[in-house]
């Protein structure tokens, strides 16, 4: 009996200590993290659908989304520490990591740009582009390295041809095309959608123009470093959150009417499709494809050659979550 006793006294001491233990993870404390937006926009939208969807404090996240106005100023902020993580374009990685800064793509979501120049209907061809005014964000910005990128290709020097005018995201950027401030606007869909309603026709697509892989999720290789646990948290909630875009349309329409303040429900299916279809599930950065970047950085950095696509990115943190069956599960349900 006193046997029985004891075992009694051990059985609860042990339940005890396991509810003790689960109340505490429980109530262990959410970690701040500050996440930069370059823009409001499709491109970005799985960083709203994981913020509303709650996915952050699932994985024990406190996340501030802070909107900014184009990669140029995200960099700035990754680099200086007031965000942690940021979707940053490709080629202003590269220029900034040659220049001595230490960030990293974790992830390339999107196997390529939907993007598109917009341009005044007198605008028929690429030379008349000649002595033009074009809409991008920020210099440095994904839309500035498009038009530059391609323009170039078509024959066109953009550092004489064509001026670039900073005018913020794509609404703004439509409302100057619309006023006759700028000729022509590069902006991603809804916004090139909702030009072409408006009369302006598509000069090109920025997709048939160049292999660029998109939508990166980028940190600093400090911050990877001393806190590995949290960055590795943020790609589990930004891979779930890119499943339940997927997965919820409603869900992810509600969050695309009320991120982007679009009431348009026929732009509103047509971008779902567009980038339900796009984001990648297991999103390995794209090492192959940032070769198209280097193109562009070679024309003020040439010894960018010297240097591999793997030193500016970092395919662990996919390789891990791919590995260990956390991205199949998302898929199972």
């Amino acid at each position: 009996m006193t046997q029985l006793k004891s075992i009694i006294v051990i059985l609860f001491a042990v339940l005890a200590l396991v509810f003790a233990q689960s109340g505490y993870s429980q109530s262990k404390p959410l970690k701040k993290i500050r996440v930069g937006v370059p823009s409001v926009s499709m491109g970005n939208i799985i960083i709203f659908i994981t913020k509303e969807g709650k996915l952050f404090e699932k994985h024990g996240l406190d996340a501030e989304v802070i909107t900014m106005n184009g990669s140029g100023i995200a960099s700035k902020a990754l680099i200086s520490g007031n965000i942690e993580i940021s979707p940053i374009a490709t080629p202003t990685v590269i220029n900034a990591n040659l220049s001595g800064s230490d960030m990293a793509i974790l992830a390339h979501t999107m196997p390529g740009v939907i993007h598109a120049l917009m341009v005044k209907p007198e605008i028929k061809r690429v030379e008349d582009l000649k002595g033009k005014k074009v809409a991008v964000s920020t210099l440095g910005s994904l839309t500035d390295f498009l038009v530059r990128y391609i323009a170039r290709k078509k024959g066109l020097n953009p550092e004489r041809d064509v001026t670039l005018i900073t005018t913020g995201g794509d609404a703004e950027r439509i409302m100057a095309l619309k006023t006759g401030v700028v000729d022509g606007a590069a902006m991603s869909h809804p916004g090139y959608g909702r030009a072409q309603r408006m009369g302006f026709p598509m000069l090109w697509d920025s997709a048939k123009e160049v292999n660029y892989p998109w939508m990166e999720i980028t940190t600093r290789k400090a911050t990877v470093k001393s806190d590995r646990e949290t960055v590795m948290n943020y790609m589990k909630a930004h891979l779930e959150g890119i499943a339940l875009f997927k997965r919820d349309r409603e869900f992810g329409k509600r969050v695309m009417k009320k991120v982007l303040r679009l009431d348009d429900e026929e732009l509103i299916n047509e971008s779902y499709e567009i980038f339900s279809r796009s984001f990648i599930p297991a999103p390995y950065p794209n090492l192959a494809g940032m070769k198209t970047s280097y193109e562009y950085v070679a024309a003020t950095r040439p010894d960018v050659w010297k240097h591999k696509p793997e030193e500016f990115a970092d395919s662990s943190f996919v390789e891990e979550l791919d590995k260990s069956g956390f991205i199949k599960k998302l898929y199972e349900r």
